[in-house]
């Protein structure tokens, strides 16, 4: 059977990054690229012979910015669509609006200084753009989305950041547990729903969220306004305490340490892990080593299977490990593939993770 491939519309004011979002976007063969557009108004042409499956937005652009185009078109007729900004503070703090309007996800506008950041983006922005192809949207009926077919590509594991397992379990338990989140598509909100129902003697948390760079910074300080818990992005040798979430930044690895009883994190540089850095597989195999039964592992929404053997790890290393149901998740892939594999002891809605973090804090 042939499988249809994902159509794309790529809008960007800019002409050179239409064709460089063309081209990396086809050179996958599950994503096809049906058109390119200045603006909005350009684009709205090209929609009405056809209705894309993603939407690629820039974010300025003369005539209609990208937030406002997002904001009607999520009002008339919701479409999947991944935001593409540069690099910029600004930027960031403008697309935390556009995840609040409705956008999937954020990817950064492709850079040309070295053949490998390409490489890692072309991997970045074809692994978005299939995860909003399969995004649950209001109001919007898609056909069979989860049997499109991926091609198998080479993928670090862990391993390159750290030892596997040896079979030893880390200390015994403690007073004081350490939760570990790991979210892809669709899990920043998910992440402010649990966070704002956390009192500020919550047990302090560390979490790897699938964004770009200077965006995670943007996540951290807009959950730590709506929050009563502090919520930071992660610096190198930042302790866990109670009431504290650190994300991870954006491009950087996250490792939970420990000296004595205490918990701290390591931010490294590294090569992609599971297609990703940070990667949720390096941040639960560490806590697996350094709090074992003192850690509880939380696989939210998103695509592929980062997190999957780590969830294992933590597991097996004495940890309580969840994962979010099918029924709550934006897409149902990072959770399906911990279950396949094993990691998960319980599957449970998004609504009720907050009330289980407090649970285990109180043990």
């Amino acid at each position: 059977m042939t499988i249809k491939p994902i159509r794309v519309l790529v809008i960007d004011d800019s002409a050179s990054v239409r064709q460089v979002m063309t081209g990396l976007l086809e050179e996958d063969p599950q994503i096809e690229v049906m058109g390119a557009a200045a603006d909005p108004f350009a684009a709205a042409r090209l929609m009405q012979a056809e209705v894309p499956d993603v939407i690629t937005l820039d974010v300025e652009m003369p005539r209609m910015d990208g937030i406002t185009f997002l904001r009607k078109l999520m009002a008339q007729r919701p479409i999947p669509v991944v935001m593409c900004s540069s690099l910029t503070e600004q930027g960031s703090q403008t697309l935390m609006q556009a995840l609040e309007a409705g956008a999937v996800d954020i990817i950064l506008k492709p850079r040309l200084d070295s053949a490998q950041h390409l490489l890692e983006t072309k991997i970045h922005i074809c692994d978005v753009v299939k995860a909003a192809a399969r995004a649950r949207l209001p109001a919007l009926n898609r056909s069979h989305p989860d049997k499109r077919s991926s091609v198998p590509q080479k993928k670090l594991t862990a391993d390159v950041m750290l030892a596997a397992p040896t079979g030893c379990r880390a200390m015994a338990r403690t007073t004081e547990t350490v939760v570990c989140i790991g979210a892809s598509t669709g899990g920043t909100e998910s992440l402010r729903v649990i966070l704002e129902e956390l009192p500020a003697n919550s047990p302090g948390i560390v979490v790897v969220q699938h964004m770009p760079e200077k965006f995670t910074a943007a996540l951290a300080a807009r959950l730590n306004g709506l929050s009563e818990v502090e919520v930071k992005e992660a610096a190198d040798g930042d302790a866990v305490l109670r009431g504290r979430v650190l994300i991870a930044a954006g491009n950087y690895h996250m490792l939970l340490q420990r000296s004595g009883a205490r918990y701290y994190v390591s931010v490294k540089e590294g090569p992609l892990v599971a297609r990703h850095r940070p990667s949720v597989d390096v941040l639960f195999r560490s806590a697996a080593q350094t709090a074992g039964s003192n850690a509880l592992g939380i696989i939210m929404t998103g695509m592929g299977d980062d997190g999957a053997r780590g969830l294992l790890e933590m597991r097996q290393a004495g940890a309580s490990t969840i994962v979010q149901d099918e029924a709550t998740c934006v897409v149902f892939g990072m959770p399906k593939e911990a279950i396949a594999l094993g990691g998960a002891q319980r599957i449970m809605p998004l609504d009720a993770l907050a009330r289980e973090i407090v649970r285990a804090g109180s043990r």
